[in-house]
């Protein structure tokens, strides 16, 4: 049996605010080796129906911190009256279609462990944890 040399990260997204999935948001992955290293962009992907990236790049070897990017302002804007009619206390009208218009994680990661980044969002908020 092999020792993965890599880290291996994945995400989803569960907009809290109607319990459901939030499909077509883009991610994009960032890894660095090493605190003082400049962040190396290694692509994207977006969140299907069941709010999973399931294409994101691999790591290179050598990674010892993680950033995902999630643009979640586009996805709160295409669901504006999702949100309203979930969200009846909620104000009527708002400059942009949430108050976080990004959400950046960054974390540190070790060779050969596997990363879920669960983000669980809202228009007003969001939480993250390392999931299994």
């Amino acid at each position: 049996m092999s020792i993965s040399t890599t880290a291996s990260v994945s995400t989803h997204i569960l907009d809290t605010s109607i319990g459901r999935p939030a499909g077509g948001v883009a991610v994009r992955l960032a890894a660095r080796a090493g605190r003082d290293a400049d962040w190396q962009a290694l692509g994207g992907s977006a969140t299907d129906a069941d709010g999973r990236c399931k294409d994101l790049p691999a790591l290179p070897e050598g990674t010892t911190h993680v950033r995902l990017d999630f643009a979640v302002e586009p996805y709160f804007e295409k669901s504006a009256k999702k949100q309203a009619d979930a969200q009846q206390d909620a104000p009527a009208s708002r400059d942009s279609g949430a108050f976080f218009p990004e959400v950046a994680i960054t974390f540190a990661v070790k060779p050969g462990e596997h990363y879920h980044v669960p983000l669980l969002l809202n228009p007003f908020g969001y939480s993250v944890y390392r999931g299994s």
